[in-house]
């Protein structure tokens, strides 16, 4: 059975789907590898690290795709990329189905069992192909990286001969897996954290990090089955606003995590906060990709808003591209080895399994997830 990956064409993106430790394992286990030239370079991984595992190095992108029983990728595929695509094979990325309606008729159309990465359920046995929960982690790191790059203060308290600096005040909204990450490499630095959550449920996780978990009196909020944070009303919206106010007006660095899966951020900062926060605060906005929750910000910019700086910038796991790459390949190769029938060759995706379920979007022609045919 032949995997073939292709290089990733999305602007600016820098990370690989497939790293050679696991080109080695899928090998091992009786797979043929393919990938396109250029690959992983991006991401520290030449061709030459394929090439000596006995990974073939192919130039011809429509060739590979064509040939391919399975294709692994980071970003969705181009729409016009879909009719390479062999019937019956498997493709196995991030989809964006919520957004992306036309994408998944032409992959139905086409025959294709598509497989949406985002769509990975948040169960114990499906924690080890979770590519979301390990991107966010990535991501939140680069949050507080991004901020301390921006800022003009530093991040821990210093005491030297000439005087004592004050930590820097770094305020997480969300303490998803990305906020969480944020509050603990925050933390690390030496800053001062306080972070809120329509979660209560996860104080413990913020405060067990170190942080100050602000409470702020929403009324009946809580947690999907998947563990993502309800949609708040425009009440609640608006009570979270004026709650966390005071709190971003005296914070060096605010980093908002809240996102809805499948649906626009919610904006939770708006303009007359930022101008309340003094000369050289930064705020990161890492829901900018899905319309943002602060007022003013715009991807893969930086705006000034009388000195505070509001940083957009979208894609973060590709900024630390290689161990970006490494654990969506481990993602990978973990949803690949749980399905392989190694005696078969050949992978059983029973529609009945709990994952298969919930990742695949499309099979035999149709649209067969139910949340997604449903839309």
């Amino acid at each position: 059975m032949l995997i073939a990956v292709p290089k990733e064409t999305w602007p600016g993106e820098l990370r690989s789907a497939l790293v050679p430790q696991n080109a080695k394992k899928l090998i091992n286990a009786g797979f043929e590898i393919v990938v396109e030239s250029g690959v992983g370079e991006r991401a520290g991984f030449p061709d030459a690290a394929f090439a000596e595992l006995g990974v073939s190095i192919e130039q011809d992108r429509q060739g590979l795709l064509g040939r391919a029983d399975i294709v692994l990728r980071v970003r969705q595929p181009d729409i016009a990329e879909v009719g390479l695509l062999k019937s019956g094979s498997l493709h196995v990325s991030f989809l964006d189905p919520f957004n992306e309606r036309s994408l998944v008729d032409a992959l139905a159309a086409q025959g294709v069992i598509a497989v949406s990465m985002e769509m990975i359920p948040r169960t114990t046995r499906a924690q080890k192909m979770d590519a979301l929960s390990s991107q966010a982690n990535l991501a939140g790191y680069v949050t507080v990286i991004l901020a301390a790059f921006h800022c003009p203060k530093i991040m821990p308290m210093m005491m030297t001969p000439a005087g004592t600096i004050a930590p820097a005040r770094v305020f997480v909204i969300g303490a998803g897996v990305a906020g969480l990450q944020a509050i603990a490499t925050a933390k690390r630095l030496g800053a001062r954290v306080e972070a809120f959550d329509t979660r209560p449920v996860v104080a413990e996780q913020v405060q067990s990090l170190g942080a100050k978990f602000v409470e702020i009196d929403l009324g009946d909020t809580g947690q999907t089955d998947q563990g993502y944070a309800k949609e708040l009303t425009p009440e609640q919206i608006e009570l979270q606003k004026e709650g966390q106010k005071k709190i971003i007006g005296r914070s060096d660095v605010v980093i908002t995590t809240a996102q809805l899966f499948g649906r626009p951020a919610p904006r939770i900062v708006s303009r007359d906060m930022v101008e309340a926060m003094q000369p050289g605060s930064v705020v990161i906005d890492m829901a900018v990709e899905s319309g943002g929750n602060v007022e003013g910000s715009v991807l893969d910019q930086v705006v000034d808003v009388n000195g505070v700086k509001i940083v957009g910038q979208g894609n973060l796991p590709s900024e630390v591209a290689k161990n970006a790459s490494e654990m969506y390949s481990n993602n990978l190769f973990n949803l690949v080895d749980d399905f392989w029938d190694s005696e078969a060759k050949k992978l059983d995706l029973d529609p009945e399994d709990e994952i298969v379920k919930n990742c695949v979007i499309t099979r035999d022609g149709t649209i067969v997830n139910e949340t997604i045919k449903n839309l």
